[in-house]
């Protein structure tokens, strides 16, 4: 990717490259891509087309005991898989990670010694179920002399105000970040995460995201739904409203199960029930009694007991709104999900693509487009998928990095760490780089050419 704007001032890696939303801020930034590294064909071409270099290949096969195929960068970027470490040698440091794909970033930072390490992952990774795997990555950075902190850093774009380059989307994502400074640093060492959840929040506290508004939405015929989705969304949208007829007030904030509706004195709970279940069974059986005239005829008229175990649930999260034909829907495990249309649940790499609602006639909702997806991960509208069907396109993205998060990250790092890139050459110009950019990389990303 270039553009005449933008001079190349330092270089980096790309690992688990994806489609390229770590390359989107580093070219942003006048980046120069050393190597960029992805397994999978089809995301490679995506990222070649768009970024105007070739990702396809193994970091396993490129940074190993025997080979180092990686050229010298001042950048490391890494949305890197997390498999799960051995817990049967603890405090083996390294050598505990032989056999991970971290293992492999691991090589190619003890070679290079890059003046800056950006990771992402999941936030499960800071989970109980992955304490072991956080503290052997935290203290095998520092080993080799990362200014890393064992406190996570969750940042999310919908925390963003959109003049930084944040996104209507909740996507918390965990960054990993830190200054080479040329000896080890003690796992002792108090170091403060990128930025605290309190200051993140405050960053958007008087802001209302507007999808129509701020992503944009398009005026999409596309990704329509199927004749069953229309009729789910009907029979519920028909509830919503009968519900609010009847009652005066908003459907329950609680799951709406149609398996659990009772009349109250035939409720049964068997004893082993969990209680969260139990107060469900007890609430779904209230509703329904209190209910019962109305929606008996809905159960026969849409013929409801015919859907879907998780088409017969519905999650009302929308507050106010009229009905579902004026939210934000999902079609998830647990149910049908209804919210207000301000920011989207995370994109994710299976079929849970977000549902705009279509207040004039609720059978003309239709998905969240690519290029609307795309927007919320920060890329550009020049951004090609080059004619791939789109359910590739949905994946690629699901698993992309943040573009304006990455982003931020960035200009976290260069307040906190800013006495050890004081400390060198490379990383004086790094710091200089990343304070001089502007407050959010849109309008650059805007103005480049693809590839």
């Amino acid at each position: 990717m270039a553009s005449k704007s933008i001079s190349k001032q330092f270089k980096y890696i790309d690992l688990f490259a994806g489609i390229g939303g770590f390359a989107a801020a580093m070219e942003a930034l006048g980046g120069q891509a050393e190597y960029s590294v992805d397994i999978d064909p089809r995301a490679a071409a995506i990222y070649e087309r768009n970024w105007g270099h070739s990702s396809l290949g193994d970091i396993t096969r490129d940074a190993n005991d025997s080979t180092m195929n990686v050229m010298a960068h001042d950048v490391l970027l890494a949305g890197f898989p997390c498999q799960p470490f051995s817990k049967s040698g603890a405090q083996r440091g390294m050598d505990e990670t032989r056999g991970t794909l971290y293992w492999n970033i691991l090589n190619i930072i003890k070679k290079h010694h890059p003046t800056i390490v950006l990771l992402e992952n999941v936030r499960n990774l800071t989970g109980p179920r992955h304490k072991h795997e956080w503290q052997v990555i935290i203290e095998t950075l520092r080993n080799e002399g990362y200014s890393v902190s064992f406190e996570p850093s969750i940042i999310s774009p919908h925390l963003i105000p959109p003049s930084m380059g944040g996104r209507p989307q909740v996507r918390e994502r965990v960054f990993i970040a830190g200054v080479y400074t040329g000896k080890p640093v003690s796992h002792d060492l108090q170091i403060d995460p990128l930025i605290s959840r309190r200051d993140l929040l405050k960053l958007n506290e008087d802001f209302e995201w507007n999808l129509e508004r701020d992503l944009p939405l398009d005026s999409a015929e596309s990704s329509q739904l199927t004749k069953l989705e229309k009729d789910w969304l009907e029979a519920w949208n028909v509830w919503v409203k009968e519900y609010k007829k009847h009652n005066k007030t908003q459907p329950p904030g609680f799951p709406i199960w149609v398996d659990a509706w009772v009349d109250e004195s035939k409720l049964r709970i068997p004893t082993a029930t969990p209680d969260w279940k139990s107060n469900f069974l007890r609430k779904n059986a209230a509703l329904y009694t209190a209910n019962k005239t109305w929606i008996d005829e809905w159960l026969k008229d849409y013929k409801v007991q015919s859907f879907p175990d998780s088409r017969r649930k519905l999650e009302w999260q929308a507050q106010d709104e009229k009905n579902l034909s004026t939210c934000l829907i999902q079609f998830r495990p647990s149910g049908i999900r209804a919210k207000k249309q301000t920011y989207v649940p995370a994109l994710v790499a299976i079929n849970q693509t977000s549902i705009i609602g279509n207040a004039k006639d609720i059978r003309k909702s239709r998905k969240i487009t690519v290029r609307e997806a795309a927007r919320l991960q920060g890329l550009p509208d020049w951004f090609d998928f080059s004619g791939q069907p789109e359910s590739s396109s949905y994946k690629q993205l699901g698993n992309a990095v943040n573009v304006g998060a990455v982003w931020n990250a960035l200009k976290f790092l260069a307040v906190r760490d800013r006495e050890h890139l004081e400390s060198s050459k490379h990383g004086q110009k790094l710091l200089t780089i990343i304070e001089t950019a502007p407050s959010s990389p849109d309008k650059i990303l805007k103005n480049m050419k693809r590839g």
